[in-house]
């Protein structure tokens, strides 16, 4: 082999690892005709999520074992926390907004509120407990979708500091807005509406933005994504396609 082409096949080897590290691998799609929001898992169930229900799955079957129940218009995302799914959820498009917490009572399959937002100056597309904290995302979308907001708040919802997203993944998301976000390997990791990507972004010491970090390849198609508790992985959708997706990285 030519010299030059030996230079560049090592080039080639020792890149494909770095490249890799910021891709993620889909390990698992299963059907679920609710998979048009988000999903969640736990070890022995899949929650697929769209606008109205939560519809449970096992895990290891797919066969869809129960729906829920409870008024919801527009749910967004789901989160674990001490057993219970938290699902954020808001009046989307309609006017005023208004932005609420529920509450999945796994015995009843029976929605509830859990934290009334009311008008909080965006739509509420996720939230998650990571630091004794509440980090709470309000969606702003078209021209306004800069104001989109990253609310983090303490244990009786008090809001203590807020940030908005850096141009990095701005100019990405054109008119949409952040639909997902989960923390993964000590960074925020976010969802825009469609992409097959996820945006990695650090709290700043200083300053109103979040730092962005790096892109990331992924197999969900923007939307709600959730912490698999069984692989330490990811899981979202494929909105679609109904299906809900398990990814780890490569």
């Amino acid at each position: 082999m030519p010299r030059l082409a030996t230079y560049a096949a090592a080039i080639l080897l020792v890149s494909r690892p770095c490249y890799a590290a910021d891709e993620w691998r889909e390990t698992r799609a299963l059907p679920a005709a609710e998979a048009h929001q988000a999903a969640a898992a736990d070890e022995k169930h899949v929650y697929a999520i769209n606008n109205t229900v939560v519809a449970r799955y096992d895990r290891k079957t797919g066969e869809r074992l129960a729906v829920s129940t409870g008024e919801a218009l527009h749910l967004n995302s789901g989160f674990w926390r001490e057993g219970r799914l938290y699902c954020a959820h808001s009046n989307y498009p309609r006017t005023p907004e208004k932005s609420e917490l529920k509450v999945l009572d796994l015995a009843t399959m029976k929605l509830t509120t859990a934290k009334d937002f009311g008008n909080y100056g965006g739509s509420l597309t996720w939230a998650v407990w990571h630091d004794e904290r509440w980090w709470c995302n309000f969606a702003r979308y078209g021209g306004a979708n800069r104001e989109t907001f990253l609310a983090r708040m303490d244990g009786e919802w008090r809001e203590e500091a807020r940030w908005t997203y850096p141009d990095e993944v701005l100019r990405k998301i054109g008119q949409a807005s952040i639909s997902g976000g989960v923390w993964h390997g000590g960074l925020l990791t976010v969802t825009d509406h469609d992409h097959e990507a996820l945006y990695r972004l650090r709290v700043p010491a200083k300053g109103e933005v979040l730092e962005f970090v790096r892109e990331e390849a992924a197999p969900f198609a923007g939307q709600g994504i959730a912490l698999d508790p069984v692989t330490g992985g990811l899981v979202g959708i494929q909105r679609s396609k109904r299906l809900v997706i398990f990814a780890e990285r490569k």
